[in-house]
């Protein structure tokens, strides 16, 4: 066997299956050497059986022409010659490597050249993707691909994707190369020799963009920009923007501004797609004597999208100063990265995914969790590398620190842009976070139950038996081991009546028995708990994070929090939404503890390109068991996804959800399955799948403006949860106002919910989308006239049977 240098032997096979029995048709084969591509080959091979019809479909080979191609044995030795002085690369190279050398060895070759993996190395060296499949790299990375899943092409494809990292490593420094290196026991096969290959040629002198501290390299913090001024014409600053003036945008933004004039307090509806960002970002930045603006989003995932979208294109047009402040779990904490550095962990996945922090830590600015591309496969280590909000006094990165930073930024910058959850978690501690500011609340309806968390407080059941348990072995009073023992009977109890669903009653009368013992117990350890089971509050059950095995048990205290009551008089309060009106006897104004805020409301035009399809013979929710709904979502999804268009399919309950994600028999992407919110958004707008299951955020935190068209399914009316701690306080607080909680406030709010999930996927003009409601309490009910009169006022409503279903959405775009 020859000396191997650095040439590269690219491979891509094209085969009869996947299977152990699978039967090369095709070889693809790019030689690089010193840099640059210098060979190449391809050849079919006849692999005497019939293709099956996916790999027909797949490769675009047939029988006939495979029939006239040579057997391997034919081509066997050229193959041979090509590869085996040469360092094996492949996209997914096990599978192409093991293959190959299988067929090589029938006929008298033995393969033994180290193997290189595309896929993983591309994971260290790109961490900020969503995905590693060629088709998506190369669409990502701008390289070319006509014909996927031809062996010749993939193979130059794969080839122009390793020439690709390579430039990507020798811009990176020695120092940090040497250390990736040597982690590099965590990568697939000999994947190290290209790093090497890099290292070894590379030169001492560092990047004056890169910073070392520690070993570790980190990208400098960019020079801070004056920001330009705005001009008072909102069409002239729209226009610098590159983008086109909407009319209802335009007077949308008039009215901000004349609000942002005239009252401390305000209130503004505005419909869905029209560009509010803009519409208030602009008459807020255009005022000279503002001071910071404070800009709050409902969800992490909308603060991304904003600071991905609007946020980087102020920067870039007007420099204005824009940073986007999360919670400190959302950070790396540098000590304990550097710390976990110092070990060395079997866990391979966990060394890579080192490996792919280092390199992160070059590109990033921010430090925030949400930039790697798949961080849900890494969540089991996040634990120990989430920023806790505390920075030792003898931290090694106090300067490079992303959350003392983050916070520092937030003081000095232009604008702030946070989530709900955050500023009032903030405001409850530091009201001054907003004195003196400019406070805008996108969604500001949202905030009612973010407020409500603030009363909320949960604890898991096993971990107040863990305690209790610790001290029963301290323990030596006969009473207090006796309640001691009664606590812990009833926990267990709790747990096993929540898991198998026994009724209601049987858990209320336990947690009124635990309240009964904490009120009795006096031992020491156990302060927290008491006050938490003795306080006036509520509480329920429920899982953690939807595991069947973590059940905890949540309070809330009586009452509410008013927005009022946490803002500063400094602060100027601007509240923007397309849903603001609840009913004309409950206002939002007065919910908020602003009950004489200035309200304007601008009407929306009805939309031309979308319609709202009601199925009247769909079975009865209230009437029909999960699992049985379950199967009729399911046969109504495999029914519309032949028409090959995106669904989104709208949940208000993740039980339903995971079990319609079990029984669905086609690829989807699936919530509390594949990710979080922001990666799955991502990947659906990138095409991915064509079917994405949602709840929560999906409702009213997530923007679809790619898709020209979008089928949404709603499986479920989305009323709030009667048993839901803020429902039953507005619902008695309205009661003893002598109002109906029902028509007043919930099935308006069920109104308002729709209205946002219309909104999802008309972003842009000319995007056509049909929202199918499968709920048959819309046709059968007596309140449903309100929701379609209120509804029609913006869309057109049809109704139909299941089985006229296809041909109305046929029609829908054939009409468009």
């Amino acid at each position: 066997m020859k000396t191997i240098g650095n040439r590269y032997v690219v491979v891509d096979l094209e085969a009869t299956s996947t299977g152990s029995k699978a039967k090369i048709i095709q070889v693809g084969i790019v030689v690089i050497e010193d840099g640059k591509i210098v060979d190449h080959y391809t050849t079919d091979v006849n692999p005497h059986e019939p293709l099956d019809s996916h790999i027909k479909e797949l490769t675009g080979l047939t029988d006939k022409r495979l029939a006239q191609a040579p057997d391997f044995s034919q081509v066997a030795r050229k193959i041979f010659d090509l590869v085996e002085d040469g360092i094996f690369v492949a996209h997914n190279v096990q599978f192409d490597a093991n293959l190959l050398a299988e067929h090589l060895f029938f006929e008298g070759y033995e393969l033994r050249t180290p193997r290189v993996d595309t896929v993983e190395l591309a994971q260290v060296f790109f961490p900020t993707l969503v995905k590693y499949n060629l088709s998506f790299l190369c669409r990502e990375l701008g390289i070319s691909l006509k014909h996927a899943h031809t062996a010749l092409a993939d193979a130059q494809a794969t080839a122009e994707l390793l020439l690709l990292l390579r430039e990507k490593m020798s811009q990176l420094p020695k120092g940090l190369l040497e250390h990736l290196l040597s982690l590099s026991d965590a990568l697939l096969y000999e994947s190290y020799l290209v790093i090497e290959e890099i290292f070894q040629n590379q030169s001492l002198i560092e990047s004056s963009d890169l910073l070392e501290v520690q070993g570790i390299y980190f990208k400098r913090p960019p020079a801070h920009l004056k920001s330009r001024k705005l001009s008072q014409d909102f069409s002239k600053n729209i226009s610098l923007l590159d983008l086109e003036l909407r009319e209802t945008q335009e007077t949308f933004a008039v009215e901000v501004d004349s609000l942002l004039e005239n009252e401390r307090v305000s209130l503004i509806q505005a419909p869905t797609g029209i560009g509010k960002t803009y519409g208030y970002l602009l008459p807020a930045l255009s005022k000279v004597d503002q001071h910071q603006i404070v800009l709050s989003v409902p969800t992490k995932i909308l603060q991304n999208q904003i600071m991905e979208q609007e946020g980087n294109r102020l920067k870039e047009v007007f420099h204005i100063d824009i940073h986007s402040l999360k919670g400190p779990q959302n950070y790396l904490k540098l000590d304990a990265f550097y710390q976990s550095l110092q070990r060395k962990d079997e866990n391979r996945l966990f060394s890579r995914f080192k490996m792919q922090l280092l390199v992160w830590l070059t590109e990033t600015e921010t430090g925030d969790f949400d930039e790697i591309g798949q961080l849900y496969r890494y969540q089991h280590f996040l634990k120990d590398l989430r920023h806790d909000g505390y920075l030792s006094s003898h931290s090694l990165f106090e300067s490079e620190d992303f959350w003392k930073r983050s916070q520092e930024k937030a003081k000095a910058c232009k604008v702030v842009l946070t989530n709900h959850a955050y500023l009032v978690t903030r405001l409850e501690d530091d009201p001054d976070f907003v004195a003196d500011c400019l406070l805008i609340i996108d969604e500001v309806q949202k905030i009612l139950l973010t407020l409500e968390n603030l009363l909320r407080q949960t604890y898991d059941l096993q971990y107040i038996l863990d305690l209790i348990d610790s001290a029963l072995l301290e323990e030596q009073t006969k009473v207090q081991q006796r309640i001691l023992e009664s606590i812990r009977f009833e926990c267990i109890y709790l747990i096993e009546q929540f898991q198998s669903g026994k009724p209601r009653k049987n858990i209320l009368d336990s947690l009124s028995n635990l309240q009964q013992y904490f009120s009795e117990i006096r031992v020491e350890g156990l302060g927290e708990l008491t006050r938490f089971f003795t306080s006036d509050c509520d509480y329920w059950l429920e899982l953690h994070d939807g595991s069947q095995n973590k059940v905890q048990i949540s309070s809330s205290k009586s009452g509410r929090i008013l927005l009022s009551s946490l803002l500063p008089e400094s602060c100027q309060l601007l509240g923007v939404s397309a849903t603001l009106e609840i009913s004309k006897r409950v206002s939002l104004s007065t919910l908020l503890g602003y009950p004489e805020a200035r309200f304007v409301k601008i009407d929306a035009n009805r939309k031309q390109d979308q319609e709202l399809v009601l199925i009247k013979d769909f079975p009865s929710i209230t009437e029909t068991s999960l699992e049985d709904y379950a199967n009729e979502i399911v046969a109504l999804l495999l029914d519309i996804h032949q028409l090959q268009q995106p669904i989104m399919v709208l949940f208000t309950a993740k039980d339903l959800l995971l079990s319609v994600s079990d029984k669905l028999p086609v690829s989807h992407l699936a919530q509390y399955k594949n990710g979080d919110v922001h990666q799955l958004k991502k990947r659906f707008e990138k095409g991915e799948q064509q079917i994405l299951l949602g709840a929560t955020s999906f409702w009213e935190g997530v923007d679809f403006s790619t898709h020209p068209f979008v089928i949404q399914v709603v499986p479920r009316l989305p009323f709030q949860n009667p048993q839901e701690p803020l429902t039953k306080k507005i619902n008695l607080e309205l009661s003893q106002e002598g109002k109906n909680p029902f028509y007043d406030y919930q099935l308006p709010m069920a109104i308002i919910r729709l209205k946002q999930a219309l909104g999802r996927s008309m972003r842009r003009e000319h995007q056509r989308a049909l929202t199918l409601i499968l709920d048959s309490r819309m046709v059968g009910k007596r309140y449903a006239k309100q929701i379609i009169t209120s509804l029609s006022k913006e869309v057109t409503i049809k109704t139909c049977a299941r089985s006229e279903l296809n041909k109305v959405i046929q029609d829908f775009f054939k009409g468009l």
